[in-house]
């Protein structure tokens, strides 16, 4: 009886063992993938300027110059963009503040023309952003915990191995049907992410035209989102990035929107 007993829980050692060890080499799962993509340092703080070239079918094109400053206790992540240029929308100003518990952003407008600072509904954060290709919704920084990911395969593009996820919302009433998103393997950045609407025909195709190292940390210099049912493109170019300059908390509040840079 004794060996008998023995024997049970060396072979129950045995089989925990290997349910705990994981190769290095072993296949990650969706969620595990876009939790690294969330999870990317990115530093304290971040500022620069952004210039946002929006494109029509016939391709005509409007520029709008920003100055946009982030900020990132762990916590929280904090965003606030400014328009400086040109007239129609300079003063206009957009703050987004996304949670690492998983809640929904909280995000708010300011229209210079009004003069007060509106709150975004949850209904209105699959409204446009200022005439852009993005949503609000797009701007914000969505939680992994949000969506059912799965990994579909691995694949090469523009010479970078990726993986390649399909997200699913949680949440009944998502403006997005599903993303599938292409990761770089080599630094966990999303190089191509594909949006699909409640129909499930392709809406939009977010694409990273530029990235680099700044002080240390992988940083998108350049995206483009391109409608594909409208045919009409966002071109977003982040321009002169300073890492860790200690921006202050004041900087992102309503009163900071209206007073503006």
């Amino acid at each position: 009886m004794m060996m008998k007993t023995t024997v049970k829980i060396f072979a129950l050692a045995i089989i925990s063992i290997a349910m705990a060890y994981q190769p290095a080499n072993a296949q990650l799962t969706g969620q595990q993938v876009m939790e690294k993509v969330y999870n990317n340092p990115s530093g304290d703080d971040t500022q620069g300027s952004l210039t946002m070239t929006l494109t029509n079918s016939r391709g005509e094109q409007r520029i709008r110059t920003l100055k946009q400053f982030i900020k990132d206790d762990g916590k929280m992540e904090k965003k606030i963009m400014f328009f400086v240029s040109p007239a129609d929308v300079k003063n206009t100003s957009f703050m987004s503040w996304s949670y690492t518990d998983g809640r929904s952003d909280d995000q708010w407008i300011y229209l210079p023309a009004l003069k007060r600072t509106k709150r975004i509904s949850s209904d209105g954060k699959s409204d446009y952003f200022m005439g852009s290709d993005f949503t609000y919704d797009d701007l914000g920084d969505r939680h992994p915990n949000q969506d059912n990911h799965k990994l579909l395969r691995e694949e090469k593009v523009d010479g970078k191995e990726c993986y390649v996820v399909e997200s699913t919302s949680k949440e009944s009433g998502y403006m997005y049907s599903k993303t599938i998103t292409w990761v770089m393997k080599d630094n966990y950045l999303g190089l191509k992410r594909e949006f699909y609407d409640e129909r499930g025909r392709l809406l939009k195709v977010l694409t990273i035209e530029k990235f680099d190292k700044v002080d240390g940390f992988w940083t998108i210099l350049e995206t483009e989102m391109h409608n594909v049912q409208k045919d009409h493109k966002t071109n977003m170019r982040f321009n002169d990035v300073q890492k860790n300059k200690g921006i202050t908390e004041s900087k992102f509040t309503e009163r900071s929107m209206t007073l503006g840079i």
